[in-house]
């Protein structure tokens, strides 16, 4: 239940910088919003394999039909499927940090460094998300990743909260 809630709160989040930031470049705003969104999707229907597990294993008279070995089975393959779900829903996760780090960094009223840092952190992230099915026991890259990502994600989350977005001046009109 409280991975759904942070989907959801995780796509108002994005929804809010969308509309900070779409004055910069609508058309790559709408792109962050849209790679967040899939990666909720994904996450989502991920999750419906969490609750299967639980499911399977919840003595209900229908699945009398089944051995205790083999309901256990078919819950630690819900379990594999949840967990294999969640990670590529992290493609998209991964994603959506290039054009938010891009919109941060020629905004003016962000700062520059942190744009700089989520770019970073998409390609950090796109490469544990490649590690974990292609390298599984190789975690080296997320030592890497964790750490840039709290910076990136947490300092913006922080600026926005204490600084603000500045206020844009109104351009000028040459009346003549």
């Amino acid at each position: 239940m409280g991975d759904l809630l942070g989907a959801v709160l995780f796509l108002l989040t994005a929804w809010a910088l969308y509309v900070l930031l779409k004055p910069v470049d609508q058309n790559i705003a709408l792109l962050f919003l849209l790679l967040n969104a899939g990666g909720v999707a994904v996450q989502c229907f991920s999750d419906l394999f969490l609750f299967a597990s639980q499911l399977l294993l919840n003595d209900a008279g229908y699945l009398k039909v089944f051995q205790l070995d083999q309901l256990q089975a078919l819950a630690m393959l819900s379990l594999y499927v949840y967990k294999n779900g969640f990670m590529m829903a992290q493609i998209f996760y991964g994603a959506w940090l290039f054009p938010l780090g891009y919109l941060v960094f020629k905004s003016g009223f962000l700062p520059k460094i942190l744009g700089i840092i989520l770019m970073i952190h998409c390609v950090t992230w796109l490469t544990t998300f490649l590690q974990f099915f292609l390298f599984p026991g190789f975690t080296a890259i997320t030592y890497i990743s964790y750490p840039l990502g709290f910076i990136a994600e947490f300092g913006l989350s922080l600026w926005l909260l204490m600084m603000g977005a500045k206020a844009q001046k109104p351009a000028l009109v040459e009346v003549g």
